[in-house]
């Protein structure tokens, strides 16, 4: 896409435009958006377009706004392209983070996985964990324990982003305040059967915090008791002998038969990692 295009492209998307050419030239937008390539079009050539996509989920039409917010998802999730779409959009972060914070926003779930794309590397992470701060991070987690947050979004994806900001050593510190009680509050959410990419970002989220080996004994003593919660997910329903009952800890003995262990590979593998890290740093 030429410098010309992207200029012409301008003229149809301004608030003015009739519906229906906005949302042919967002159509466009959106197929690039769609590509590799096109998505390093977009950030180069036709940067001049990037703020103005991200004014256009303000747009009067609710089809060409979910067609704006595809294609911030789209472009998000291509982390080559993570430092370019921040320097074109200096508005990007704080404007996704006030869409998924507003509770009545019919689209915080597109705003939810743009983010969530943003702080999968570790240098975009550290940009969505500085304009969090403090008092963001907090507002997360009572969003994560509050189902009901947004009646007309999911957030799937709100766990998993927590996860990818534990990635670094800030967003893991402040999870494991011990005055906060927040691994406290995600505990029940390993075996939560609503839905297996809340319950894995929420695992993932654990299996970060035991990086923090300083924090083991806090994590498998009384206060937190996490081990029994790694355990339990990876139970089955198998008949053991008494002997071998006894050598279980108590919350994995006398299982019902129909107990159903972890069916989600990934989860199982992040359960297990996070029992080994307990068992390599006890073994140092």
């Amino acid at each position: 896409m030429d410098p010309t295009m992207c200029q012409e492209l301008l003229t149809f998307l301004t608030p003015e435009t009739r519906a229906d050419l906005k949302s042919q030239a967002l159509e466009y937008i959106l197929g690039l958006s769609g590509t590799r390539e096109g998505r390093q079009t977009l950030c180069t050539a036709g940067s001049a377009l990037l703020p103005v996509l991200l004014d256009l989920t303000l747009d009067a039409s609710p089809a060409v706004i979910q067609d704006a917010y595809h294609v911030m998802v789209n472009l998000t999730s291509d982390s080559v392209i993570h430092q370019a779409l921040l320097q074109n959009i200096p508005t990007l972060l704080p404007t996704l983070l006030e869409r998924l914070r507003d509770p009545a926003c019919v689209y915080a779930d597109f705003a939810c996985t743009a983010l969530c794309n943003l702080s999968r590397e570790e240098d975009t992470c550290r940009s969505v964990l500085g304009a969090l701060h403090v008092e963001g991070m907090d507002h997360l987690l009572h969003m994560v324990s509050n189902p009901k947050y947004n009646p007309t979004a999911r957030l799937e994806y709100l766990s998993p982003l927590i996860c990818n900001l534990t990635q670094l050593p800030e967003g893991r510190t402040f999870i494991l305040d011990r005055t906060r009680c927040i691994v406290q509050r995600l505990l029940p959410y390993t075996h939560s059967v609503s839905s297996t990419v809340r319950r894995g970002g929420v695992v993932g989220t654990l299996r970060n915090c035991c990086f923090n080996h300083r924090d083991h004994s806090w994590l498998l003593g009384e206060d937190v008791d996490l081990l029994p919660f790694l355990l339990l997910p990876l139970a089955g329903g198998e008949e053991y002998s008494e002997e071998e009952m006894e050598t279980l800890p108590p919350d994995l003995q006398y299982l019902p038969e129909d107990k159903q262990r972890e069916s989600d590979p990934d989860i199982r593998k992040m359960l297990i990692e996070s029992i080994q890290l307990f068992l390599f740093a006890a073994a140092l």
